[in-house]
């Protein structure tokens, strides 16, 4: 089993940074991709960005070019840095691990941090 603790959410207003981090804990030498998801009240959940193991990324569109997803394999650690914020970015982000291929990440769930961007 993985554990998945999110944290660096909060309130910012529209045009500013959060970085969001996750924690992976027990068996973590079985994780390969990890990734990061959000929901915003109303919406169905939508993937954000994802990377594997080896720190190859991929971002979705909505957030290519504000958003950059990073890892550090040693600390067991993904971040998720936001810029540029928007009212849209307004959801709960989870972050997510995967155990399969280089880019599985939904095996695992964190509990998500809210996000709230201010117009």
């Amino acid at each position: 089993q993985v554990q998945l603790v999110e944290s660096g959410g909060g309130l910012v207003q529209a045009g500013g940074s959060l970085r969001l981090s996750c924690v992976a804990s027990g068996s973590i030498f079985s994780i390969k991709g990890m990734g990061w998801y959000r929901q915003a009240p109303g919406k169905q959940r939508e993937w954000v960005a994802r990377i594997t193991k080896a720190g190859t990324t991929i971002h979705a569109d909505s957030v290519r070019g504000r958003f950059t997803i990073s890892r550090d394999n040693a600390k067991n650690t993904v971040y998720l840095q936001m810029n540029s914020l928007r009212p849209e970015d307004t959801a709960v982000y989870y972050c997510t691990a995967g155990t399969g291929t280089e880019w599985s990440t939904t095996d695992y769930w964190g509990q998500g941090t809210q996000v709230t961007v201010s117009s």
